[in-house]
């Protein structure tokens, strides 16, 4: 068992989003204030019990210092903006908590549709002036370019096709008809993701999550403080990122050597609880080969295997997956549906599970709740969620 004193220790006790679409005409602070002070008072309190300000660092998204000038907060002791994906930012959250830097402290993460990844964002003249830096040519192998080199590989070496691919789509799809918070809410047949726009070999334009705008936000405090609060409380039981060497997209050593085995094993070595104990499941699926790759590395099935694993376990009355009957895999929909949160949406997801908030979407006496976020290179990511 790997060392791990915070296990347990800080709690999830409010959330609050906008919801997601392609037709906004908000800007990003807008959105984070208003997912900010819904979270607030989800969680029961005010703007004076708030005293850390965390930011996933979206590029278009406000400073902390700037969102706790907005919402009227005072004597804040703790304010950085991370890197991007919400991971990093949720852990930063935790350790200001456990370390005493914050005692309250208020995480959110803002998305923008940018002139890069939406051509309405190019259209829009309020949009133009944001940038992220990214960039890539035809020949590069960078960015999301590097996703399609290797699920190329994937299938190539593992023998698979893009059916595979399409079962982690239409999954999405289908749970996304159930998420009044979704972008994306009608299903998709297997031949309307085949047939749908080739983009780059083997990815098709239902291969890739959904340029979106919207905001997400969490209030993290001590487990002890948690139960006083109105809502159950949900734990941080075991977190991990992870990186391996070489991870430069176009220097990976192959599918067996990269950052989703590396937070698989630490996030395994600290907690108590994995597979057999989880009752929802939530694997980014910003490409579709990054949940294949996270349903194999974290043990489900073998290298190779996640296709026939998505088959055994679908519910054709359904359209989707359910492990074992009874656990749902992305049961909000994930970036392929909700739309591109960067992981913000799989936090939410587990949090109203395992508060019971989740309406029909529901995973019955659901009390644990494993999170894989982020993709092979820079930023995989794995959480496990549980109730007291």
């Amino acid at each position: 068992m790997a060392r791990n004193p915070i296990k347990d220790q800080v709690a999830i006790v409010g959330i609050g989003s906008t919801g997601f679409d392609r037709h906004g005409r908000r800007t990003p602070a807008s959105l984070a204030t208003e997912a900010a002070a819904s979270a607030i008072r989800d969680a029961g309190l005010t703007a004076k019990d708030i005293d850390g300000v965390v930011s996933t660092g979206e590029p278009a998204a406000p400073a902390p210092q700037q969102l706790a000038a907005m919402l009227g907060l005072s004597d804040v002791t703790h304010y950085p903006k991370t890197t991007p994906v919400v991971m990093f930012a949720l852990i930063d959250a935790m350790n200001a908590v456990f370390s005493g830097s914050a005692d309250t402290v208020l995480l959110y993460n803002s998305v923008y549709r940018l002139p890069w990844n939406s051509r309405g964002a190019a259209a829009d003249p309020f949009r133009r002036h944001y940038t992220t830096g990214v960039s890539a040519s035809p020949e590069s192998m960078s960015n999301a370019v590097a996703y399609t080199g290797w699920a190329s590989r994937y299938l190539h070496e593992y023998g698979r096709t893009r059916e595979d691919l399409g079962l982690v789509t239409v999954n999405a799809r289908s749970n996304g008809t159930r998420n009044p918070l979704a972008t994306l809410r009608d299903p998709i047949t297997m031949d309307e993701y085949l047939s749908a726009r080739m983009i780059r070999e083997p990815f098709g334009m239902l291969d890739m999550d959904i340029p979106t705008d919207g905001a997400d936000a969490f209030i993290l405090t001590t487990a002890e403080r948690a139960r006083d609060l109105p809502h159950p409380s949900v734990l941080l039981h075991a977190s991990s990122t992870g990186t391996a060497a070489c991870l430069a997209e176009d220097q990976l050593i192959d599918l067996q050597h990269h950052g989703q085995h590396v937070v698989a094993k630490n996030l395994r070595d600290k907690s108590d609880l994995w597979l057999e104990d989880t009752d929802v499941f939530l694997p980014y699926d910003g490409f579709t080969i990054i949940t294949l790759g996270w349903i194999e590395n974290l043990g489900w099935c073998g290298p190779g295997e996640a296709g026939d694993f998505l088959r055994e376990h679908w519910d054709k009355d359904t359209d989707r997956v359910l492990i074992n009957g009874r656990v749902p895999l992305n049961p909000h929909g994930g970036a392929l549906a909700e739309g591109a949160t960067r992981g913000s949406g799989y936090v939410r997801e587990a949090v109203t599970q395992l508060r019971g908030d989740a309406a029909d979407r529901q995973v019955e006496g659901a009390r644990t709740a494993l999170v894989a976020s982020g993709g092979f290179f820079f930023n995989p990511q794995g959480l496990i969620l549980r109730t007291e």
